[in-house]
C-alpha cells in the first residue's frame, strides 16, 4: 500500500506542475471511486503534495510557471474536497485563521480552515497580507476563541511575534488561545514557543487533533516573555558589537 501511495503522489505532483488539469482530476476520481474518505485524501495526498511543492519553491527547484500551474490547480481541488468532508456537530468555538501571503501558504491556511470547519469549529479565514490592527479588531468584534497562524513565511514572523506580544500586553482577549503551525514553524525548532504561542502543529491534520485534545492549553506568563527577552538580548548584543 505505501508503494501505491507513493506512486499516486508522484503522478499527482507531475500533473500539477505540468498544468495537466484532466490528469489531476482523473487521479482524484480514482481516489474517490475507491471510497477513500476526504480526510484521508487531505492527509495522505493533498498535504504531502503541498508540502513538497513548498519545499521545491523554497529551494528554487521549481519554475514560476510550474508553481503557478500547481497552486492554481490545487486551489480548485481543495475547494472541491471541502464539500466531501464529514461535518461534525458545532463545537460553539470560533477561530480566526491567518497565514503567509504566498499562494502555497494560503492553500495551507485554506486546507486547515476547511478541516477545522468540518470538525465543528466556526471559522473565519482571512488569508495573508492582513495588518495586525485589523486582526485585533476582528478578534474583539467577533469575540473569537482562537487565533490560528498557519503557514507563515519567514518575512511575517516578526509581525506575528508583535501581534502575540500586543494581544498579551493589552489583555483585550484574555481567554484567546493562540495556535501556530506549518510554514516556518515546521522548520525552525522552538520558534512557536519563542513567540509565545499556546499550541503548535506540523500540519493541518495534526492541528485539528491538537486543538481537540488541548482546548484549554495556555502558555504560562513567564513562558510568554521568553521570546521577548531573547529578542532584547539579541538587540543588545548587536548594539554592543
Amino acid at each position: 500500500m505505501p508503494s501505491r501511495n507513493n506512486a499516486i503522489l508522484e503522478r499527482f505532483y507531475t500533473c500539477l506542475i505540468s498544468g495537466d488539469r484532466a490528469g489531476a482530476r482523473e487521479i482524484m476520481d480514482e481516489v474517490f471511486t475507491a471510497d477513500c474518505p476526504a480526510n484521508t485524501v487531505a492527509s495522505n495526498l493533498i498535504w504531502p503534495t503541498l508540502d513538497a511543492l513548498q519545499t521545491m519553491r523554497r529551494n528554487d527547484q521549481i519554475t514560476n510557471l510550474a508553481y503557478n500551474y500547481a497552486t492554481r490547480l490545487m486551489r480548485s481541488i481543495t475547494d472541491q474536497l471541502q464539500l466531501r468532508y464529514e461535518q461534525r456537530e458545532s463545537r460553539n468555538v470560533s477561530c480566526l485563521v491567518v497565514c503567509g501571503a504566498e499562494e502555497s501558504e494560503e492553500l495551507a491556511g485554506q486546507l486547515a480552515s476547511d478541516l477545522l470547519e468540518a470538525d465543528g469549529y466556526t471559522v473565519y479565514f482571512t488569508g495573508g497580507g492582513i495588518s495586525n490592527d485589523e486582526i485585533v479588531a476582528q478578534l474583539g468584534e467577533h469575540k473569537l476563541d482562537k487565533l490560528i497562524v498557519f503557514g507563515a513565511i519567514p518575512a511575517t514572523v516578526p509581525a506575528t511575534r508583535q501581534l502575540i506580544d500586543y494581544l498579551h500586553d493589552i489583555g483585550s482577549c484574555p481567554n484567546l488561545q493562540i495556535i501556530v503551525g506549518g510554514g516556518i514553524f515546521n522548520r525552525a525548532d522552538g520558534l512557536a514557543e519563542e513567540i509565545g504561542a499556546d499550541l503548535w502543529a506540523n500540519d493541518p491534520i495534526e492541528l485539528v487533533q491538537k486543538m481537540s485534545a488541548a482546548p484549554d492549553r495556555r502558555m504560562a506568563e513567564d513562558q510568554r516573555t521568553v521570546g521577548r527577552r531573547r529578542a532584547q538580548q539579541k538587540r543588545g548584543k548587536k548594539a554592543a558589537a
